[in-house]
């Protein structure tokens, strides 16, 4: 486990194990053994984050310093921050029930403003970094490179549960103006990214089987955007006036429907690419295979929300139905990570690579 303690790309295991969680509280479908679920999930979130932190301080006191930045590992430096404000929401969501209304509201706030301040340094330090590299080249750039900008949209996401809590007035209201500046600066940059990235794609194809996975990585920005986007106009009406509420359940729906739609094609065509791969020369377990949780959970809460907005029953079995395979991903995934963390303090495998 040596390789965890310094790679932030082990922080989309906590992203993708908290995105269960709040998957799991916002369905709109009532199962039961549904809430236990989520808290269990958001429990595992939480300890596992705890322990990527401890882990990281542990060898700052011994002398840690940051691991060499590359091409292929710099766009991780998006995780930390999403993990920390996808466990924030679920503080909210469901952590509540253990630790009381008051004491998650203060967690989560502290969560989810150190989330924010760190997204907005990867969103601007990141992808400035990895353009300006001198060895940068067109085939470098994978899916991953979006991670970086992503973290704004978590922001948005989850400071709709924030503002819902907030105090009646001028910091609710700010709150939702700020988290609208937040969801339109994380858009911006994911739509500069993914011209880059299909660039790549049509030149030079989905790259080594190891980096397939990363394509359901297209998939945060379209979830999150669309979930985003249903939360913060469920909210408005308690921030701001009713015509400016209303305005912006307009833009939701109008948003949410088409990018929704092109979510469930990125998905067909990126469970197809991986399927054919597995099926020839195999998907090796690497780091990458966590590249399918979060992003697939954020199509679990996209299509949630417009469930809700829109009271369409399709939607809330789409929606049913990808929880179910983000439950199936999950397990097969943290089943190979802690397969992998056992033979590997055997010393019988070497670490997976990060991308």
């Amino acid at each position: 486990m040596d390789d965890v303690r310094v790679a932030p790309n082990w922080f989309t295991a906590a992203m993708g194990t908290g995105i269960v969680a709040n998957a799991a509280v916002l369905l709109p479908l009532d199962l039961p053994g549904l809430h236990a679920l989520a808290l269990a999930a958001w429990v595992a979130a939480v300890l596992l984050l705890a322990r990527l932190l401890a882990l990281c301080f542990q060898q700052w006191r011994s002398g840690w310093s940051l691991p060499s930045v590359t091409l292929a590992s710099a766009p991780f430096w998006g995780a930390p921050p999403m993990a920390l404000m996808t466990i924030a929401s679920g503080t909210l969501l469901v952590g509540r029930d253990l630790l009381g209304e008051d004491a998650a509201l203060a967690v989560a706030a502290v969560m989810w403003s150190t989330g924010t301040i760190g997204g907005l340094v990867a969103v601007w330090a990141v992808p400035r970094w990895l353009r300006n590299h001198p060895d940068s080249r067109l085939d470098d750039v994978y899916a991953t490179w979006l991670l970086p900008v992503v973290p704004p949209l978590v922001s948005a996401t989850s400071g709709a549960a924030l503002i819902a809590r907030a105090p009646a007035g001028p910091l609710r209201t700010g709150l939702l103006l700020a988290c609208c500046a937040l969801f339109a600066l994380s858009i911006t940059a994911v739509i500069a990214t993914k011209r880059l990235l299909v660039r790549r794609l049509r030149r030079h194809g989905a790259g080594p089987a190891r980096m397939v996975p990363t394509l359901f990585i297209a998939l945060g920005p379209l979830g999150q955007s669309v979930t985003a986007a249903c939360l913060l106009a469920a909210v408005a009406p308690v921030a701001v006036g009713a015509r400016l509420a209303h305005g912006i359940d307009v833009f939701a729906l109008v948003f949410a429907i088409p990018v929704f739609a092109l979510a469930l094609i990125w998905l067909t065509v990126a469970a197809t690419v991986t399927a054919r791969t597995a099926r020839g020369p195999g998907l090796p377990f690497a780091a990458t295979w966590w590249s399918f949780i979060f992003p697939l959970g954020t199509c679990v809460t996209g299509s949630s929300g417009l469930a809700q907005r829109l009271g369409a029953a399709p939607l809330t079995w789409i929606a049913g139905l990808l929880f179910a395979a983000l439950l199936a991903a999950w397990v097969t995934v943290a089943a190979a990570t802690a397969r992998h963390a056992y033979t590997r303090r055997a010393g019988a495998t070497p670490a997976p690579t990060p991308a």
